[in-house]
């Protein structure tokens, strides 16, 4: 097998193979298997969808306006984006026009979720990889109170609020029963947050697993709850009557209006003076960029208007950069069936001919479970991956047949290029804080950041 060149990347799988099954701290079912060098670096990754999930063939015959109900069902924390995405394509497909209410609607329902994500992902999916819990337990409580206070107004900074919290802390320790915090690496050389940022983080952490029951509320107004709140085609499912009882009336406006607030408080005294600070210390982090030096893509979203996708209408901005030109950016045609195709060459799904990618409107979801032949284990219990043959149950799609990252990064990395300023300014300070180069965006670091 040896040396592979997937996307300009240069892989070796010669080396010692190591299965990590199930990834923990994700939605879904993943796999991931990689080679490491006799210095235990990683030479390659093989990552695999492990579930049939069949939603399209669930859909199958029912009726289109019902589809963003078993969409949405795709995933849990990322709540409402696949229904949203549904709702739109009926719309589109029947020339529907939404009025300007049902888009602001939406649009808070989308941007209350993205807060969310970005908030959970953060504190609870990713920052144990940056910060010893355990550490926590000899901080300062003083000097705690003095590094949050000097990043940051949060009023929840006191020295006698980070010492009660040390105290339980503690006593959850020794209890033994750690929960979320097992099997963690604690006191690896890696970890390299002074012990006060770690109590500063911890509690933080824990701020914000209560906090975000608070940002979920919007999604129970708007859909009537969360996760999988409804969605309707032509508009929403909420009745407007600001002197109503059972509708959304002043006080649940009100209560919108004060999450929203809130959130815009907690982001900008909470989130991101942690995000820079913890980065502070992960400076060498400049490598794990994938694909986001290659070639990004983002369709853009939140309209500003109702029934109006332009690029000009829409907050988040959209486009696609390939092999890391960020002097040039393609723009994106919906209608264009050539731009998005999905391939199965190494996907357990069978298409009448294999060499070539379907648009999804053409796609076709025909699970065909065969393992390669270079497979060690069996189909019940595989221990290693014929990586040359089919070994994921997701498809692989591409633009015009490039792969490209999506996602936060992607967006900011577009709306950095195109000189947007509510994308670069932010962008180009926190680099300078750092004293990073503009590089330093495609990197673990850069994503983590964005």
């Amino acid at each position: 097998m040896g040396i592979q060149t997937p996307n300009g990347f240069n892989l070796d799988n010669s080396g010692k193979r190591i299965v990590v099954d199930p990834v923990t701290r994700i939605e879904g079912h993943m796999r991931v298997e990689v080679n490491v060098d006799d210095q235990n670096v990683i030479r390659n990754a093989v990552s695999t969808g492990t579930m049939w999930r069949g939603i399209e063939v669930i859909l199958r015959g029912r009726d289109p306006r019902d589809a963003w109900a078993f969409t949405e069902r795709i995933c849990g924390v990322c709540t409402g984006t696949h229904a949203l995405t549904s709702v739109r394509a009926v719309e589109n497909a029947l020339d529907i026009k939404i009025p300007e209410n049902a888009n602001s609607i939406r649009n808070i329902m989308q941007l209350a979720l993205q807060v969310h994500d970005h908030l959970v992902h953060f504190y609870h999916l990713h920052a144990l990889d940056w910060v010893d819990v355990v550490s926590a337990l000899s901080a300062d409580p003083k000097a705690t109170s003095q590094l949050a206070q000097s990043i940051s107004s949060w009023p929840l900074s006191s020295p006698g609020y980070f010492k009660d919290l040390q105290t339980r802390l503690k006593k959850f320790v020794e209890s033994g029963q750690l929960g979320p915090f097992k099997n963690g690496y604690w006191g690896h050389a890696a970890y390299k947050l002074p012990p006060e940022a770690n109590l500063m983080a911890v509690a933080h952490y824990l701020e914000a697993l209560d906090f975000q029951k608070e940002i979920v509320k919007i999604h129970t107004i708007y859909g009537g709850k969360n996760p999988h709140p409804n969605w309707l085609v032509g508009g929403v499912p909420c009745a407007i009557n600001v002197d109503g009882v059972g509708a959304i009336n002043m006080e649940r406006l009100n209560l919108v209006s004060s999450i929203i607030d809130r959130c815009i408080e907690f982001t900008e005294q909470v989130y991101l003076p942690d995000l820079q600070a913890i980065g502070s210390f992960y400076k060498d982090w400049l490598y794990g960029g994938g694909l986001s030096g290659k070639s990004v893509m983002a369709y853009g979203d939140i309209p500003e208007h109702a029934n109006d996708y332009s690029a000009a209408s829409l907050k988040l901005p959209q486009g696609v950069i390939l092999n890391g030109n960020l002097k040039e950016i393609y723009p994106i045609d919906l209608k264009d069936p050539n731009q998005i195709q999905e391939f199965v060459t190494h996907s357990w799904y069978k298409y009448p001919d294999e060499t070539k990618g379907l648009h999804p409107w053409d796609g076709v979801t025909e699970p065909h479970y065969e393992l390669g032949p270079k497979t060690k284990g069996t189909k019940t219990n595989i221990e290693a991956l014929d990586e040359e043959a089919k070994y994921s149950w997701i498809k692989s799609p591409r633009w015009k047949g490039n792969a490209v990252e999506v996602g936060p990064l992607a967006r900011y990395i577009i709306g950095y290029a195109q000189g947007k300023a509510e994308f670069k300014d932010p962008t180009d300070k926190l680099l300078k804080d750092l004293g990073l180069p503009v590089t330093a965006l495609f990197s673990t670091l850069g994503r983590t950041a964005a």
